[in-house]
This record gives C-alpha cells, sequence and structure tokens, in this order.
C-alpha cells in the first residue's frame, strides 16, 4: 500500500484529507455534508487501480477522487446523491403485500 493511502487511513477528520490533498474547499459546506463526501470519495476509490503507480500518482488519484465528492456536493445535496443505504432506500418504492385473503367458509367455523 503506498505512503500516501496509509496516511490517508488514519486521520482523524475531513479537513485534513482536504488538506493533505490540498483541495480548496469551504468549511460551512463541509460541515454539512462531510460523511457524504468522504463516503463518495471511498466509492471513487475503491474503482481506482494503484498498482505500479508512482507515490505521486497515488496522491494525484486522491487528490482528484476528493475533489470529484466535494464538487458532488457542490452541485448537488445528499437527497439527490443518496450515497447511504438508508437514503437509497428512502427513493425505493415502496411495495405493499396484497391483504392477507381468508376464505368465507374459514371464517364459519
Amino acid at each position: 500500500m503506498s505512503e500516501i493511502l496509509k496516511t490517508l487511513n488514519t486521520l482523524p477528520s475531513a479537513e485534513e484529507f482536504f488538506k493533505l490533498l490540498d483541495v480548496p474547499y469551504e468549511i460551512t459546506k463541509v460541515n454539512v455534508v462531510r460523511l457524504h463526501i468522504m463516503k463518495r470519495m471511498g466509492q471513487y476509490l475503491a474503482s481506482e487501480d494503484f498498482e505500479g503507480l508512482s507515490e505521486a500518482e497515488v496522491r494525484e488519484r486522491c487528490r482528484t477522487t476528493l475533489a470529484r465528492a466535494y464538487e458532488d456536493f457542490q452541485k448537488s445535496d445528499p437527497l439527490q446523491e443518496r450515497v447511504f443505504k438508508v437514503l437509497k432506500e428512502a427513493a425505493e418504492p415502496k411495495t405493499q403485500a396484497p391483504p392477507a385473503m381468508v376464505p368465507f367458509n374459514d371464517l364459519l367455523k
């Protein structure tokens, strides 16, 4: 694992990610959607292949994924982006089970 990925793994706050990767941000925006941004960054990083890349290339990819995740929430909001399971499930149409049928003859017994 690259050193930058190891370092990112130990950071205690979203602001530290932004500072380490030198991504500009507005603290007021991060305060509202920090978990969503970090979750989205994780989703983007999961699709990356870092095998054989230099430390500088890994760092730049991490920087790009954080900037991309941050930008997602500049243009949109958590309800539209739905990065968390609870928000995804809230958007799914609810299927209602048909009412239980009891044969009329069973009611007379």
